[in-house]
């Protein structure tokens, strides 16, 4: 089969390390009239398009964008498929939002016609929003993740998710058991894992729901595929940090838990951390283990402040999560302003290319994907994102007074939603546009 080559000319912008760690002019590339070219779903290409242009054949498609901003696709590193259905649901802290919201939505899951109906609602919202990879929360219901990964594998996106282990403190309706979560699991790996560009993530829900047995199983599975994703929640809410303790006396901390059932690692990532100590923080970087920010969710459920500046001293890889539905929006940018705003309620900035970072780069890092998405280097798979600057009319009247990128990306992740993306790239191909 010929080869498809095709050029997307527009201001471009991508991250390609984490500001804390380098000077910020060496974080990312910019270029004012940038060109991409993409050959294969893979980015062949990318600089100046007066360097460039003349390299290619006459035959090259070139896509022009004016008043527009091409970065690498956003990547959400915390998310619930089941809990579309009951985003933005009102009054209560984490446990009992819980109770009252998110188990009898979960329980819709059993039905494979109700999951594939929401898997199609989900993925169409993530796209829109130009989320272009996602780690995400399935139901405890093998369904949910067959749902998924197959409305997935049809876009060839890049996806990571799992189903919910879930042996005790939750509704008959809707636990299993240590032993059937671990064949289920077993099950969906064998099925999904490494399939196009799928991957399966061990999903115990966090400590409070699991029995130690259920969790030695999670901590077998990781031993047994080595390259497996694990997620879980940690430190979200003060209640539930006292819930841990009691649960497991013996465990020095809430990480601790984890640790002692070998589930952290490389490709661990423990959702919000809101409440960690600087012995935790530690750990987590030995490890190699993430944290996904979901700054969204920690202000609507109430449950803290994220101490971003903590992890950076302690070289803790950080992604970021949208957290639908404790989260009100599948949209990284607007979860990047509340994330600003995180950050000035502590003294501390959120730079426009610390934020890039986490959306992009960051996310990747975490999930240890760096080498294939999260930048726009030569030779990485072709998930990008073109941002329109003239989305709304306030929108485009405040870039007429931005002076440069910085100050465009800051104005893109405080004014900027999913109207803000225009189109949406996977692999190179199509697969959102406004």
């Amino acid at each position: 089969m010929k080869s498809v080559k095709k050029a997307y000319r527009a201001a471009i912008v991508h991250s390609i390390a984490d500001p804390a760690e380098v000077a910020v002019e060496a974080s990312y590339e910019y270029f004012e009239d940038g060109l991409m070219v993409v050959e294969n779903g893979r980015i062949c290409a990318v600089g100046h398009a007066r360097d460039l242009l003349d390299t290619l054949d006459s035959d090259v498609e070139v896509a022009t964008y004016t008043d527009a901003l091409i970065t690498a696709g956003f990547i959400d590193t915390h998310i619930h498929l089941p809990q579309t259905g009951m985003v933005g649901s009102y009054g209560e802290q984490l446990l009992d939002w819980l109770n009252t919201y998110v188990f009898p939505v979960e329980r819709q899951f059993a039905d494979p016609a109700h999951a594939a109906e929401v898997s199609d609602i989900f993925i169409k919202e993530l796209l829109r929003n130009g989320t272009t990879t996602a780690l995400v929360f399935g139901s405890r219901h093998k369904e949910s993740v067959d749902a998924f990964f197959t409305a997935a594998e049809k876009l060839n996106l890049r996806m990571i998710a799992g189903k919910v282990m879930m042996d005790r403190n939750a509704p008959d309706y809707l636990v299993d058991t240590a032993e059937s979560s671990y064949v289920d699991s077993k099950t969906l790996i064998e099925r999904w894992h490494g399939k196009g560009r799928l991957h399966y993530a061990v999903t115990p829900r966090f400590a409070p729901t699991s029995t130690p047995q259920q969790l030695a199983l999670a901590g077998k599975l990781l031993t047994e595929y080595p390259d497996l994703y694990m997620q879980t929640h940690i430190s979200e809410n003060l209640k539930e940090v006292e819930w841990v303790k009691a649960l497991f006396p013996e465990r020095k901390n809430y990480l601790d838990v984890y640790d002692h059932f070998k589930l952290l690692g490389e490709r661990s990532v423990f959702a919000h951390g809101v409440h960690l100590c600087d012995q935790e923080c530690e750990r987590l970087a030995e490890t190699g283990s993430a944290i996904a920010f979901c700054p969204t969710s920690n202000f609507f459920l109430g449950s803290g402040l994220f101490n971003l500046p903590m992890t950076e001293r302690h070289k803790v890889n950080v992604g970021l999560g949208t957290d639908v539905g404790g989260g009100t929006s599948f949209s990284l940018l607007q979860t990047l302003n509340e994330a600003y705003k995180v950050m000035q309620l502590q003294g501390a900035k959120l730079s426009p290319f610390k934020s890039l970072y986490l959306a992009t780069l960051g996310g990747a890092r975490a999930l240890r994907l760096q080498d294939s998405i999260g930048n726009l280097h030569q030779g990485t798979e072709a998930d990008f994102v073109v941002l329109d600057f003239n989305a709304t009319p306030l929108l485009s009247y405040r870039m007429k007074q931005a002076t440069g990128i910085e100050e465009k990306l800051f104005v893109l992740m405080t004014l900027g939603d999913d109207r803000t993306v225009s189109e949406t790239y996977s692999a190179g191909v199509l697969v959102h546009k406004r």
